[in-house]
């Protein structure tokens, strides 16, 4: 998994409550088990209209948003169904960070597995950055996880709280098995102590 230590992106802005998996991801799409080629499908209903054509007014639309690798998101982000492939979609199409007041548990921990940084922040403070979100080519906000700031394009800055496990996988860019190999030498140790006090269980 990629390591996550700084970004700086532009930030979309999202102000929907309640925006579950299958508006990230509709359900037609979720026939594959492949991580790859699920962006094109992101935001699916909201992104094209019936004829197949873009909506013009759907925000990563926009020629300034095109490129976005953050979202500014209203309440209780990723609820709904327990599909891993909304967060295989978001961070296929390029997203990184995704701000919001609350998110799914489940959705929120999946983010965590694939490498993405959702972050908790208040009220106030996600009104700040939904402001700063909707400035078009100008909204650019740069992550610090190691310091765990957000810095706005006139250069405010907020804090965020982050468990501090999940901070140092993202830093180290671990996911599940990237923590497992990293007890490979305690793995084999153990197997070896197995093998020679209980050796039929091997024969």
């Amino acid at each position: 998994m990629e390591k996550f230590t700084k970004l700086t992106g532009v930030a979309a802005p999202m102000p929907i409550r309640n925006i579950d998996t299958d508006m990230i991801i509709p359900k037609q799409f979720l026939k594959t088990i492949k991580r790859e080629g699920l962006g094109v499908h992101l935001f699916d209903e909201m992104r094209y209209l019936d004829d197949g054509s873009e909506n013009p007014d759907f925000v990563l639309n926009k020629d300034a948003y095109r490129k976005a690798t953050i979202i500014v998101a209203g309440d209780n982000f990723g609820c709904g169904s327990s599909r891993e492939h909304a967060p295989w979609a978001l961070k296929d199409f390029g997203i990184k960070v995704i701000i919001s007041t609350s998110f799914a548990d489940i959705f929120y921990n999946n983010s965590f597995k694939n490498g993405m940084l959702p972050i908790r922040v208040d009220e106030e403070t996600l009104g700040k950055l939904m402001d700063d979100a909707e400035r078009g080519a100008n909204a650019t906000l740069t992550i610090d996880l190691e310091n765990q700031t957000i810095s706005g394009p006139d250069g405010g800055e907020v804090k965020f709280d982050i468990d501090p496990f999940r901070k140092h996988c993202l830093l180290e860019g671990l996911d599940d098995i990237g923590l497992t190999q990293q007890k490979a030498d305690k793995i084999d140790s153990y197997e070896e102590k197995q093998k020679s006090s209980q050796p039929w269980l091997f024969a």
